[in-house]
């Protein structure tokens, strides 16, 4: 996800009309979640879409406002931006789509009207951005509303997974626009991914598409590791390791790497990239930094490097799309546990505790396959 907190905040507007109930997962201020009955929503303008969700996840976006790191964001609200379902109504304006179609839908809502919608930031969208789970309710609900359906919406092919698509709500477009496309990422070219956690691996995976000659993945975590060999890496170390520096900067002859991703967001992490960069490099932050960051312009002035940060527009969604239809790109790695909506609470344990229990992405289902 992203830092960018909009500054009003309020639930999602339900017709008070509506007889039927559902249930929706909410955070208290306590900072645990709970489930509730809600009323299911229903259209309140013609862009909107009310989608019956198959699959949400959760995003570590969603833990910060558990911790209060998000105080914009009220207790009440329904948390969740990621996931995947399938159209139940549809506004008069809403094209391309129709009720029964199976879609994901896209972490940030796109008017694609406003100014930044058209200079292709979604992410600051004057009428969208990050409502969902955020100024408007969630998408971990048994049913949720979409304004701006038209984009914000992506129809999902038959042949691939539901729960394994909700990747593609958040994680794979990060992945690909903050970390790949910020590193410039090139053919035969030398990349780190600093952080092996659902970005991280999303990155690795997205990087693999641009044909890199060297990916090297870095965590403290073993298991992390050693999946991020099996999705592809080249090489990982373990940066708890005296030596890591060392041995990171030994695989490009000392060179150092043309593409940086920082996936962490934390000062430490940061630092490390900048002494990671090869002359004419780029470091991409994908992380999300709470805290004052130090930049070394003293050692970096004269290395003709970049740096890119940036908030995930989504707009890959459909490349993504087709390249996971085509089978260039696998989904089913990143999802690595699942629970039944009613375990709610203990999938936001699981995830909080991920390393312990060796999970990426934690998904809840709302069907049983």
């Amino acid at each position: 996800m992203s830092a960018h907190f909009p500054h009003s905040v309020s639930t999602d507007s339900i017709s008070t009309d509506s007889k039927d109930s559902m249930k929706a997962l909410i955070y208290t201020k306590s900072g645990a979640v709970d489930i509730v009955d809600r009323p299911e929503p229903t259209i309140q303008a013609p862009t909107d879409a009310i989608v019956r969700m198959l699959h949400a996840s959760i995003c570590g976006t969603d833990l910060h406002i558990l911790k209060g790191d998000v105080p914009s964001i009220q207790p009440g609200v329904v948390l969740g931006h990621e996931g995947v379902g399938v159209v139940e109504a549809l506004g008069d304006s809403v094209k391309g789509l129709q009720v029964g179609d199976r879609v994901v839908i896209s972490c940030m809502t796109c008017c694609g009207a406003c100014r930044f919608c058209q200079r292709g930031m979604p992410s600051h969208c004057e009428d969208g951005g990050w409502v969902l789970g955020n100024r408007l309710d969630g998408t971990q609900a048994e049913y949720v509303r979409v304004p701006h359906a038209t984009l914000s919406l992506h129809r999902l092919h038959d042949s691939l997974d539901s729960r394994a698509a909700v990747t593609l709500s958040d994680a794979l477009p990060t992945g690909l626009e903050c970390g790949v496309l910020s590193a410039n990422v090139q053919p035969g070219a030398s990349v780190v991914i600093v952080g092996a956690g659902p970005v991280g691996m999303a990155a690795l995976l997205a990087a693999r598409l641009y044909t890199p000659s060297l990916i090297v993945m870095v965590d403290l975590d073993a298991s992390r590791l050693a999946m991020a060999r099996n999705l592809g890496a080249n090489h990982t170390v373990n940066s708890s390791a005296p030596d890591a520096k060392d041995r990171l900067l030994s695989l490009t002859q000392g060179q150092g790497y043309d593409s940086v991703i920082e996936a962490v967001g934390i000062p430490a992490t940061f630092t490390f990239c900048q002494e990671l960069v090869a002359i004419g490099g780029r470091i991409a932050n994908v992380g999300v930094h709470g805290t004052k960051v130090d930049l070394h312009l003293e050692k970096l002035w004269d290395r003709n490097i970049s740096i890119h940060m940036s908030l995930c527009n989504a707009t890959s969604t459909p490349r993504l799309l087709q390249l996971a239809e085509s089978g260039m790109l696998d989904l089913s790695a990143l999802v690595t546990h699942h629970f039944p909506f009613p375990e709610a609470a203990t999938a936001y344990d699981t995830f909080k505790a991920a390393s312990v229990h060796g999970a990426l992405k934690v998904a809840l289902d709302f069907i049983h396959d």
